[in-house]
């Protein structure tokens, strides 16, 4: 009924199985990976970085050769463009430079920058013969260095007209807004959608960096005017492509983060799942009352589980053997009880039904069977006090010394009893208690005929040896093994109540200590341990 109620209880709240916590953890760590391809942007947007600052590079280079091409020409500033701002007025990381270098820094992010539409078609225009010439020159230069780059080269004239590069020459790019930021004088770049001659493979739709193309447009300063534009694109590597190219790589990689899944959950399983389900199987056979479960497991799988094992199956085993003692107990008492409760009920029928034709003596014989049977069931449930109050002490930190529990004691004219060594000895057990323990050893020595008890005391390695000696008609070795057990008793016909041992290694076992009946050459010797204060 209570592991009903408990199943019940539990039952009110929802909580996932181990496995399902165990599957979870296996799809996060195959997952990891997976997820951290939708989170390259970092790497994607170093890629754009990296497109942009070769771009700027290579710009500059045919910047310089074009800037070259003007001064020879001896093109007069009036046909060149807006004037250059100063070196440093738009940076201030630039200000602090040697004037002699202007460095241009990659500045485009692909998270936070708009990605502008595809770049306008160039108009019709017509660039002026001086530059047109500059540009055929130049033609060849551009066309062996696209080879090589990749990249889109366009040269402008300080109209914004083309002058070099493949197509759109003759044709104006002056209304694009980073050309038109170049002809003011200024560096800009900027990202625009790409429309790709191919369709790209499904893979690429998870990267926006497949979708863009850089652009790049250098001012060409001469006599600190603006003699022209370089206008350079290209699309940037992506890292879609590059895992593609290496699938066979990505294939294994994935085989092995599955086989290291795999592996994970295997060993959680068999450590830890396996070992947790055959415990919850122990559990419910001991519930039933099957003693044979009570037994190490088959497989611990770690040493917490082992533990955990460990301390539940003794926990089983003691409130089995407290069950058994409890069921033991129980049948004792009742007979124990029974006997006088029988006894009492039989002679007070006799004086009820008969009381009037007995005579005076017969009456008292009967009404003194009551009382004396009264009498042992009083003494029997006192005593029955005792042993419960002994089972359930707890250990009250106080000390003393044999010397000191034997002086609580009344004389006793019946034997003698004598301190050999150690009467001072401090022992972790109150004065009171520990004269319940000698009071009762020395009354069983005085009731199996005992003139004298002599107690010797030693204390070693923080335990205390005590040993209780008597001189009496000692303990039969067909009573030696049932000696502690509650109720047994040879004086019964005397009054004895077979509770006195009992009491006695309650008692020490509730301040960690122990007693024993050891072998003596004459009468009855008992050996107690207890912890040193």
């Amino acid at each position: 009924m209570r592991l009903t109620t408990s199943r019940k209880w539990i039952g009110r709240k929802w909580r996932p199985r181990l496995a399902t916590v165990v599957v979870a953890i296996l799809i996060m760590v195959m997952a990891l990976p997976l997820v951290g391809l939708f989170f390259f942007r970092l790497y994607e947007n170093q890629l754009i970085r990296q497109t942009e600052a070769e771009l700027i590079a290579q710009g500059a280079a045919i910047a310089a050769i074009y800037a070259r091409e003007v001064r020879d020409a001896g093109i007069a500033s009036d046909k060149l463009g807006a004037s250059m701002p100063r070196a440093g007025g738009s940076s201030s990381r630039s200000a602090d430079l040697d004037p002699l270098y202007r460095p241009i820094e990659p500045r485009l992010d692909l998270a936070s920058d708009y990605v502008l539409p595809t770049r306008p078609a160039a108009v019709a225009a017509i660039a002026d013969p001086a530059f047109a010439a500059i540009g055929v020159r130049l033609s060849g230069v551009l066309d062996a260095t696209q080879k090589t780059t990749l990249a889109g080269f366009r040269l402008l004239d300080p109209r914004g007209v083309v002058i070099a590069g493949r197509g759109e020459v003759g044709q104006s790019l002056g209304a694009v807004e980073e050309v038109r930021e170049a002809l003011s004088g200024r560096h800009a770049s900027a990202l625009r959608l790409r429309i790709p001659d191919q369709p790209a493979p499904p893979l690429y739709s998870v990267s926006r960096g497949t979708k863009v193309r850089v652009f790049v447009a250098l001012p060409v300063a001469v006599d600190g005017r603006v003699a022209g534009v370089v206008y350079v694109s290209r699309t940037p590597n992506n890292i879609i492509k590059h895992l593609y190219g290496e699938r066979g790589k990505v294939t294994l990689a994935a085989i092995a983060i599955l086989g290291g899944t795999l592996l994970i959950g295997l060993v959680f399983l068999r450590t830890v799942s396996r070992p947790i389900y055959a415990l919850i199987d122990r559990t419910e056979r001991i519930a039933a009352g099957d003693r044979e479960a009570i037994q190490p497991l088959d497989h611990h799988g770690t040493y917490e589980m082992a533990e955990l094992s460990a301390a539940f199956l003794d926990m089983a085993e003691k409130l089995q053997a407290r069950s058994d003692s409890i069921r033991t107990f129980a049948t004792h008492v009742s007979h124990e009880l029974k006997s006088p409760l029988t006894a009492i009920q039989g002679a007070a029928e006799l004086l009820r039904d008969s009381g009037s034709a007995m005579d005076d003596t017969e009456r008292r014989r009967f009404s003194n069977n009551i009382v004396t049977d009264a009498g042992r069931l009083n003494l029997l449930v006192r005593r029955l006090l005792d042993l419960a109050r002994a089972e359930n002490l707890a250990p009250s930190g106080e000390s003393t010394s044999i010397g000191a529990a034997l002086a609580l004691l009344p004389v006793d004219n019946r034997l003698a009893v004598r301190v050999e060594a150690g009467g001072d000895l401090a022992l972790r057990i109150s004065a009171e208690n520990a004269a319940i323990v000698l009071a009762n050893l020395i009354d069983n020595s005085a009731r199996h005929g005992a003139t004298q008890v002599s107690v010797t005391a030693a204390g070693a390695g923080g335990k205390a040896t005590i040993q209780v000696d008597d001189d009496g008609a000692g303990i039969s070795p067909s009573n030696r093994a049932r000696i502690f057990e509650p109720f047994f008793t040879t004086r019964r016909s005397t009054g004895g109540t077979g509770m006195g041992l009992g009491i006695v290694l309650a008692l020490l076992k509730a301040h960690d200590g122990m007693i024993a009946l050891v072998d003596s050459e004459r009468g009855t010797r008992f050996e107690i341990i207890l912890p040193v204060a």
